[in-house]
């Protein structure tokens, strides 16, 4: 049984000398998860995904149970299994450090899927920046097969033929999102496709595909070796288990914690075994949650909020990729929004006009705001672009702009009031 507050996808962090050796990693509870899975039912494995309540780790916090459920009953003799290892949401490097300390855990919890689905490959998409990285999964692609763990015949077991590529991506942030991952992965431009279908059903060269985050493949053997109801009870009723949080900005410790969903967010930004407090002596101002393209809260609101997925819902928040970013009363919310609008600039793959033209158009406005050159009117223009840029984009990446901007806007309206040049009616008439 596992306990709460113990660290499960850490547990083997520091540990492991070689954290690609498969002797060790069993040694330390690795693939027992495997072994346990190839004795159930698979229907089984899928009720033991639901009684977790594992939501997906990347971001959307989809249920991983009812994704998987949907992609076993669809209808075909060819399924891929996609590991998205693409983390490019700034203040966050969670994956990258399972990669890092426990690469053989990820390659489990996707060799799982493999049987689950009967597919006999597998994908992981990862930057190309991360060259340590390939390296690192690459060896430990190697020791596993020749440890039997992949390859033909896993275990033992005839039939069991399942391998993994490592594919390199070329350091698109858009390629976190599923669709756009698999149309770099087939060699296509990295460009979100149209909806439905799905990708359970038309997913990898157009066959049904599971994508999930490098995080919840890892939580995947922990789920299978402790049993649904043990993860679940890491948690809370509606989000089970531990999240890796990437804590940075104005605390005095800055780093990665697995906390339990449930953990209340005053102790994780105040208590010694997680941020410490203000590393300035400043009163802390907001937090900018689960990466640029999540939601930010004002501190002080925050005092009686559990870092979950049900209480950060409630307030308007979200748990996101587990970024936690957190700023004094030092930094202009305007400076902030000005630094992320340049990002979604930057990132927009240009697919969709909405998007590409209104990402430029957000951050010439918010440019305005900070030299306060903005004039009567540039506040209700700034709205209607990012409502319009949030409703009409394809995918993720545009309507996800207006979030940061509209939660800003509304905790902190006096930083954006005297931005604005109050001018007569006939200097506005000149200037427009």
């Amino acid at each position: 049984m596992v306990v709460r507050n113990q660290a499960v996808l850490t547990a083997r962090f520091n540990k492991l000398q070689d954290p690609t050796d498969v002797e060790t990693f069993c040694q330390l509870g690795g693939y027992a998860g495997l072994r346990k899975v190839v004795e159930m039912n698979k229907v089984d494995v899928l009720d033991e995904l639901d009684q977790s309540v594992l939501l997906g780790r990347g971001g959307a916090a989809y249920p991983v149970g009812k994704k998987w459920r949907n992609l076993f009953y669809a209808e075909s003799d060819t399924k891929y299994i996609v590991c998205n290892a693409d983390e490019g949401e700034p203040g966050t490097f969670k994956d990258m450090a399972l990669i890092a300390n426990d690469p053989l855990a990820i390659i489990e919890g996707m060799t799982i899927a493999g049987y689950v689905f009967n597919s006999q490959q597998g994908y992981i998409y990862i930057r190309g920046e991360y060259r340590n990285m390939h390296r690192r999964l690459r060896q430990a692609l190697t020791n596993a097969r020749k440890a039997n763990f992949l390859g033909e015949n896993i275990l033992g077991i005839p039939g069991f033929n399942y391998d993994i590529k490592i594919i390199s991506g070329a350091g698109a942030y858009v390629c976190g999102e599923s669709s756009a991952l698999l149309n770099s992965i087939e060699g296509k431009t990295g460009r979100p496709r149209v909806k439905p279908p799905h990708l359970a059903e038309v997913g990898l060269y157009l066959k049904p595909t599971l994508v999930n985050n490098v995080e919840s493949y890892a939580n995947i053997p922990v789920i299978i070796r402790e049993g649904g109801a043990a993860f679940r009870a890491l948690g809370t009723d509606k989000g089970g288990g531990t999240k890796l949080v990437c804590l940075t900005g104005h605390v005095k410790n800055r780093g990665l914690y697995e906390v339990n969903l449930g953990t209340p967010l005053h102790d994780i930004l105040y208590s010694e075994k997680y941020g410490g407090g203000s590393s300035t002596g400043r009163p802390l101002k907001f937090i900018h949650f689960g990466g640029q393209s999540g939601p930010i809260g004002a501190v002080e609101q925050l005092d009686d909020v559990a870092y979950s997925y049900d209480d950060l819902r409630a307030n308007e928040l979200t748990v996101g990729s587990g970024a936690i970013v957190v700023m004094d009363d030092s930094v202009s919310i305007i400076d902030y929004l000005t630094v992320v609008a340049e990002f979604f600039a930057h990132e927009s793959c240009g697919k969709c006009t909405p998007c590409r033209i209104g990402t430029m158009r957000i951050l010439e406005l918010m440019e305005k705001f900070q030299r306060k050159e903005a004039i009567p009117g540039d506040l209700e223009i700034f709205e209607t672009m990012l409502t319009h840029v949030t409703e009409l984009s394809a995918c993720g990446l545009g309507q996800s702009v207006s979030v940061s901007m509209f939660s800003g806007l509304r905790l902190f309206p006096e930083e954006f009031e005297v931005a604005i040049n109050r001018q007569t009616a006939d200097q506005k008439e000149v200037i427009w």
